[in-house]
């Protein structure tokens, strides 16, 4: 089973060929198998995927019709809330929180009779590039055992492409879901600001997060979306729109369409990834896409802006991290001054730490002016910047990182570390829907991803063109040899 896409799980299902039962328990018993080398999942719901898969069983029986994602096996990173569940954002201070109420796409997606199968590792509340900052274990690349599978949701990307789950969601604030999927060989679409509902993920960077689904194929995440795409009145950053199609326009091709490279941001890249590049350029240009040179020099900044906005917006919202109102307390602790300094010193690791300085001092009342003002000024610069390119092209392509997998433990400085994400960090500055397609492998059998960049709203035509350079590319159907059994 875990050689089909969602979509033909959910068909075979209806159509009576499996039980949903049959699809959970297959899934489980491969996670039960595989994820002990690779680390994806944190915890199974054993019981909640069987429980709902036996109901969706009898409802098919009953003639009762079944929603879009009928019996598809889902994980979910574990910084987006399943009530009742744990939601631990991959930190010591979580190990004891149970969600007390369910994250707005979790909620659109069981009602669409989705079966939440299990919560994925993670970068300490979505603090890194490499899913190393996890508290609580390493994950694995299901390509390269010792590389790293990118982060922070490298939980999500490492169970789809272990195809240990057909569908995952995962939260992007600098490119969280692109730059793991680029390095996993799979599909990460980050939406449009405000297209998905942020109720329910536990926040890092307010203005920048954004949930998205991560798969196999194309198709399947845009499936994802026709779900949870939605306005939300829980959410007042959510987009005051109604749900998308987004399937029925993948008949249409990519044929005139103009793209946008900005080739002065590209050096720098490594050279097997240069190469992939210029390939899926080549292949754009045989699928009837013009290629126009677009000046996007501006992004040089863009690491150092998100940096400075990002840390400043995590100090704020992780001061409710304090050991008094959730989370774990200290055993140390005898006053009040000592449950706050000891909860955060136990709990917290060396990244989060190193984030929540930093945020502080840029926000701090001498540095405020010079830093933190600069940087929005910055981030309004570069929105303007990407309309100007728009004007000239439909959607922008780059690469997702500047070099392939990295072995895990093998990048000691952490602004060496940062750099992983100059090409993904700019989309979430400024709001944009982007996507990471898999565009082949290095010469040591590692994926290479390629990113396409939408306009605000142009999601469908961020996700059509992902699918149209699919069709032509065979690499999502190749599976990591360690998990095809």
């Amino acid at each position: 089973m875990h050689t089909f896409s969602a979509l033909q799980l959910r068909e075979k299902f209806i159509h009576g060929e499996l039980t949903a039962e049959a699809i959970a328990r297959y899934f489980l018993d491969r996670i039960a198998q595989h994820d002990g080398k690779i680390g994806a999942f944190l915890r199974t719901l054993d019981d909640r995927a069987l429980s709902k898969a036996k109901a969706l069983d009898a409802k098919r029986a009953a003639g009762k019709p079944v929603g879009k994602l009928a019996a598809i096996p889902v994980g979910v990173k574990d910084n987006i809330h399943i009530q009742g569940e744990l939601s631990t954002c991959g930190s010591k201070f979580l190990t004891n929180y149970r969600a007390p109420f369910e994250s707005t796409a979790v909620r659109l997606m069981e009602a669409e009779d989705a079966i939440l199968i299990g919560k994925t590792n993670m970068d300490e509340f979505a603090m890194g590039s490499s899913t190393e900052n996890s508290a609580l274990q390493k994950t694995a690349n299901p390509w390269n055992l010792k590389c790293s599978p990118g982060g922070s949701s490298g939980g999500s990307a490492a169970a789809v492409a272990a195809r240990l789950c057909p569908i995952a969601l995962g939260s992007d604030t600098g490119g969280s879901i692109r730059q793991p999927a680029g390095l996993c060989g799979i599909v990460g679409f980050k939406p449009t600001y405000g297209r998905v509902s942020r109720y329910g993920l536990v926040a890092y960077g307010s203005s920048l997060d954004q949930i998205g689904p991560m798969s196999v194929y194309t198709a399947d995440s845009a499936l994802v979306m026709e779900v949870i795409g939605r306005h939300c009145e829980h959410d007042s950053t959510s987009i005051p729109l109604p749900p998308e199609e987004y399937l029925t326009h993948f008949k249409q091709d990519m044929n005139g369409m103009k793209i946008g490279v900005p080739w002065q941001f590209l050096e720098g890249l490594e050279e097997e990834t240069k190469h992939r590049f210029d390939i899926s350029i080549k292949v754009l240009k045989q699928l009837g896409a013009e290629i126009v040179d677009v000046d996007l020099s501006i992004l040089k900044y863009s690491l150092a802006t998100y940096y400075i906005l990002a840390t400043a917006e995590a100090s704020t919202n992780l001061a409710r991290f304090d050991g008094i109102r959730y989370g774990v307390r200290s055993s140390r602790a005898k006053t009040l001054d000592e449950v706050y300094d000891f909860s955060k010193e136990e709990g917290y690791g060396a990244e989060v730490k190193r984030r929540i300085l930093l945020g502080t001092y840029v926000l701090s009342a001498g540095y405020q002016d010079a830093y933190y003002k600069k940087a929005q000024k910055i981030r309004t610069l570069l929105i303007q910047r990407f309309k100007e390119a728009f004007k000239q092209c439909d959607l922008v392509a780059t690469p997702v990182s500047p070099f392939p997998a990295f072995e895990i433990g093998a990048i000691k400085d952490p602004l060496q570390m940062y750099l992983a994400d100059i090409y993904t960090i700019a989309v979430n500055l400024a709001g944009l829907p982007a996507v990471s397609v898999p565009c082949g492998f290095t010469s040591e059998s590692k994926p290479v991803g390629l990113q396409f960049i939408g306009p605000q709203k142009h999601d469908r035509q961020v996700l059509l063109a992902s699918h149209a350079f699919e069709q032509v590319t065979p690499f999502s159907h190749i599976l990591p040899t360690m998990v095809q059994a």
